[in-house]
């Protein structure tokens, strides 16, 4: 059936005005169709969509979810305590519900706008009821995480870093206080781009914070609510407010660690990369230093977007949705790290880029570990520190999330410790009881049944 197919633009405005009913915190229930041809199609015209209407003292309403919002963000920076709670370290059992149930609606939202994007052909028919069975085999393992995320006095959630939508991050603090300043990874989650969500660095971030270390999961705008540049730009104030203000919740600012999976590695190497380039004299001004950044690990994370707008399409991210992301097809070169370091005006900038270390599973089908090798391997050919650790027989989400709920001893996990620890041995022998959370024959199943 012919349809009227929406351009790709390669401008941020010409995105912003294809997706102009999305990009506000509180949408209507718009909802979007793939034609045959994979092409964004929206169910409402633009005249349902709430932008046209006023408030009763004659703004517009997008003037004044703004400046609501703004609002509701300086409340929040002035009424909190540093440890996020109500002033006394504790949040009631009504605030905790609350939250929660905002937390459950977000998620909602974010699976149905997946849904609306990849369409309902029989590919992902099959996809959604692969990825039921495989969300229901770890089940165990999200309930007592998710318990862990709402209700230990050891998490901060939901800190206000920046002053946009979704401008938010949460914190993993270690039990142990003592001992002076904590090392701290920053890390931001994957997500295709479209679902990425702070809560889902959760297991990460309690299991190192059993190892003395803080975790910061920086949320981000996805798409259609932001594009590409404004995921990296969101990741950058994020990372920008760990620098400069982690030591008001005990951790060390000499001692940062930039850490990324799936989207989120891409996603957090174009920040380092970009904030090199700004040192450089190529950019804006600056707010934090790449020097503050001790080492980058991405996990199962892809670097050079032309060498995979491809492979994503056979996979379901559809070609047209995916440039949508990456604003034009134009702006795929600059949002690839592995070439951006080799342009011949920028290559100096190397030099100045912290340790890279990429660590992959060889049987990850959604992002092949050959993205990882590459960009070692360029990284390396251009006098950079880099190196790849590749684990045999793990798919895409094995390494971050089977594998932690397995219990006992983590291969990665322990890679991670020893190198933020570095000569700390006291830490990096420590023994954590880390118990299983799914039993084994679940998490085989997992591990068969899985869509990614």
């Amino acid at each position: 059936m012919p349809s009227q197919t929406l351009p790709i633009s390669s401008s941020s405005s010409s995105t912003e005005m294809m997706f102009k009913p999305f990009i506000y915190d509180d949408p209507p229930t718009t909802t979007l169709l793939l034609d045959e041809d994979h092409s964004v199609k929206p169910l409402l015209s633009r005249a349902s969509s709430f932008n046209g209407a006023v408030t009763p003292n004659g703004e517009s309403t997008g003037l004044y979810q703004n400046r609501r919002r703004r609002s509701n963000s300086e409340n929040c920076l002035s009424a909190a305590s540093p440890d996020g709670t109500n002033g006394n370290g504790h949040q009631t059992i009504g605030q905790e519900v609350s939250h929660a149930a905002a937390e459950t609606f977000l998620l909602t939202r974010l699976f149905l706008k997946l849904l609306s994007y990849l369409g309902v052909g029989y590919r992902w028919i099959t996809r959604f009821l692969a990825l039921g069975c495989y969300a229901f085999l770890l089940m165990p393992g999200f309930i007592q995480v998710g318990y862990y995320y709402f209700f230990s006095p050891h998490v901060r959630r939901s800190i206000v870093y920046g002053d946009q939508p979704r401008n938010r991050l949460d914190l993993y603090l270690p039990k142990n206080s003592n001992g002076g300043p904590k090392p701290v990874v920053a890390f931001v989650t994957g997500g295709a781009w479209i679902i990425g969500y702070k809560a889902w660095g959760s297991l990460l971030g309690q299991q190192l914070s059993e190892r003395d270390i803080i975790v910061a999961c920086i949320d981000y705008r996805n798409f259609p609510q932001g594009s590409i540049s404004d995921m990296v730009k969101d990741a950058s104030s994020g990372i920008s407010f760990i620098c400069n203000h982690i030591a008001e919740y005990g951790g060390d600012p000499d001692r940062i660690y930039l850490m990324g999976q799936s989207a989120g590695a891409h996603i957090a190497a174009c920040a380092l990369v970009d904030q090199v380039v700004k040192e450089s004299g190529e950019g804006d001004s600056v707010s934090w230093s790449s020097s503050q950044i001790n080492a980058y690990f991405g996990l199962s994370g892809g670097y050079n977007l032309l060498s995979l707008v491809d492979h994503f399409h056979s996979r379901g991210l559809y070609r047209s949705i995916f440039l949508s992301i990456m604003e034009g097809e134009e702006s795929l070169k600059q949002f690839s790290p592995e070439l951006v370091v080799q342009d011949p005006n920028l290559k100096h900038i190397v030099a100045r880029l912290p340790p890279i270390i990429l660590f992959h599973g060889t049987a990850d089908y959604s992002i092949p570990s050959d993205a990882s090798k590459c960009f070692a391997e360029t990284l390396q050919r251009l006098g950079g520190k880099a190196e790849v650790i590749l684990y045999e027989g793990k798919t895409h989400t094995d390494l971050f999330l089977q594998d932690p709920m397995r219990g006992g001893k983590d291969e990665m996990f322990e890679d991670i410790v020893s190198v933020v620890m570095g000569d700390n041995q006291e830490v990096i022998g420590k023994s954590v009881d880390r118990r299983r959370l799914v039993p084994e024959f679940m998490l085989k199943l997992a591990h068969w049944v899985s869509p990614f």
